[in-house]
């Protein structure tokens, strides 16, 4: 009886480990369908447009995957990020700088850390109602 309380203990461990590792992978691999959206209004001078504030969280060794926005600000609030824009060499900002993309232009943005969270604000001009998941599309 010992043996399979010990067996059962053991299982219960290793799949609480492997949930663990699990969701790391995959906040690692999708960071940019999570963030906090933290104010969207409507540009009046712009029919059909509207602003949108994204406070975005990067896991330790996260990237973003080649994507496309549409124009987006972003201010690095903690960590570093190592951005890649297509055509360009890599550019590693750290906390306090910002960088711009406009429509169309391939980018992949990777916390520069494998053991410390990043985190940014990201502001966009987007269409309005464009769900927060739509904001960076993978790169075809």
């Amino acid at each position: 009886m010992k043996r399979i309380y010990l067996l059962l203990g053991i299982a219960l461990a290793v799949s609480a480990v492997l949930g663990l590792f699990g969701s790391r992978m995959l906040s690692a691999q999708e960071p940019l369908k999570s963030g906090t959206v933290l104010e969207r209004t409507e540009l009046k001078s712009a029919k059909g447009m509207e602003a949108i504030l994204v406070l975005r969280n990067l896991p330790p060794g996260g990237e973003s995957g080649k994507h496309t926005p549409g124009n987006e600000i972003v201010y690095i609030l903690e960590g570093s990020v190592i951005l890649e824009v297509q055509g360009k060499p890599p550019v590693t900002l750290k906390a306090g700088e910002a960088f711009s993309t406009v429509a169309s232009e391939v980018h992949n943005v990777k916390n520069a850390s494998a053991s410390a969270p990043g985190k940014a604000l990201a502001f966009y001009i987007a269409k309005k109602g464009t769900r927060l998941e739509d904001l960076s599309l993978p790169a075809k």
